[in-house]
């Protein structure tokens, strides 16, 4: 087990796959294999996450405020966005959800492991544990660049 250190993720990463796989061996790609990301760990113990699928399809029938809920509806599907503050305990990072999409994260923590890899980032969550859709969720970030 590798202990983590704030400053080992301190500052703004991008995301380079997410996948979960199902313990019957499925294998997803929740916003496609074509999907990008940002996540940022302050030294503050701040942090913010956004997910997106690529290639969003625009709204034909308004703008944000005034589109189709049907249309709202699949440009929910195809985002996430959580923000609030983190802990770190070994190889376990601990977000405290104050801000999120979902309404259903707020106030929770989300419980994560992490890992470093080569200089990239390895974040893994189990989902709906000791149910048929049990899984791990995996995420691989890369460091951004300063400039």
């Amino acid at each position: 087990m590798q202990t983590i250190k704030n400053k080992d993720i301190e500052g703004l990463w991008n995301l380079l796959s997410m996948e979960q796989r199902y313990d019957d061996g499925r294998v997803i790609y929740p916003f496609g294999k074509n999907v990008e990301g940002r996540i940022y760990y302050g030294a503050d113990k701040s942090m913010f996450c956004a997910i997106q699928k690529c290639g969003r399809t625009p709204f034909s029938t308004g703008k944000q405020w005034t589109a189709d809920y049907t249309e709202k509806a699949c440009a929910y599907n195809d985002y996430l966005t959580y923000c609030g503050r983190y802990e770190l305990n070994r190889d376990t990072a601990v977000h405290h959800v104050e801000i999120s999409l979902y309404p259903d994260w707020i106030g929770k923590q989300q419980a994560r492991k992490i890992r470093l890899v080569d200089g990239q980032l390895h974040i893994t969550a189990r989902l709906e544990d000791n149910t048929p859709e049990a899984r791990t969720s995996l995420l691989v970030w890369e460091r951004a660049s300063s400039a």
